[in-house]
């Protein structure tokens, strides 16, 4: 059994400060742009390490906001301690990809299914096993909907969760692209692996912000309206299976 309490240790908010469900961009700002952007009558309940996190309402509904740094190591300390010993059980990551597929272009919204990974995290987890992280069904058919409703240009599929930021390896990009993987990112395995070890729902959003075959490259400004679209629509599915 833990000896973890909560506050955490990256965590300081108390019982009940957090939501049931926490949108998870990787960048606290970001966090706090959210919060002061979307949410009506929000608060902010951590500053450690300067990873904030914020709850608030969207048109009533009762949503946290939490940053969460960058690659599956941070990942899984934050959303471990979100889901296990803070109770929520909805978690949405909300970031930017690199396309590696010829069907996917500089601003389109990816909707991760699944997720492989160059991490040896879950190897070792598994104990060589090579398990599939999976997104929760129930978030994957919402986010089309609300897609479809939106108006928002999507794709839904595998992604590759990686832990090289700068990584020139386009052969492998490639050969993954090839078999139906639509964009590399940094968390998702991460998200979706401990969402199932705690029995939560899960989920990962991702703006195309490059193409990593075409070498195009969304400009500051054209990333800032696709991360706005992406945080509406996170916020529509979090209305649309709240319960």
């Amino acid at each position: 059994m833990s000896t973890v309490s909560i506050p955490t240790p990256h965590l300081a908010a108390a019982a009940g400060d957090i939501a049931d469900i926490v949108l998870l961009p990787g960048d606290p700002l970001r966090a706090q742009f959210i919060a002061e952007t979307f949410l009506t009558e929000s608060h902010c309940y951590n500053t450690v390490r300067s990873m904030y996190g914020y709850t608030g309402l969207y048109n009533g509904l009762r949503v946290s906001v939490q940053g969460t740094g960058m690659g599956m190591p941070s990942m899984s300390i934050y959303v471990t301690e979100l889901l296990r010993f803070y109770g929520v059980k909805t978690a949405v990551r909300i970031g930017s990809c690199g396309a590696i597929n010829a069907d996917v272009q500089l601003g389109d919204v990816i909707i991760a299914a699944s997720a492989h990974t160059t991490s040896n995290m879950n190897r070792r987890y598994f104990h060589g096993i090579d398990y599939a992280p999976t997104a929760s069904f129930s978030l994957v058919r919402a986010a089309v909907e609300t897609a479809e409703r939106l108006g928002t240009k999507h794709h839904v599929g595998p992604v590759l969760t990686s832990d090289a930021f700068y990584d020139d390896d386009v052969e492998t990009f490639q050969l993954v692209g090839k078999h139906g993987t639509l964009a590399v990112e940094m968390e998702c395995a991460a998200l979706y692996t401990i969402a199932a070890r705690e029995g939560a729902r899960a989920l990962c959003l991702a703006t195309v912000s490059d193409h990593l075959i075409h070498e195009e490259f969304m400009t500051s400004e054209e990333r800032q309206t696709g991360f706005y679209d992406m945080v509406k629509l996170a916020l529509e599915i979090a209305m649309a299976t709240a319960s």
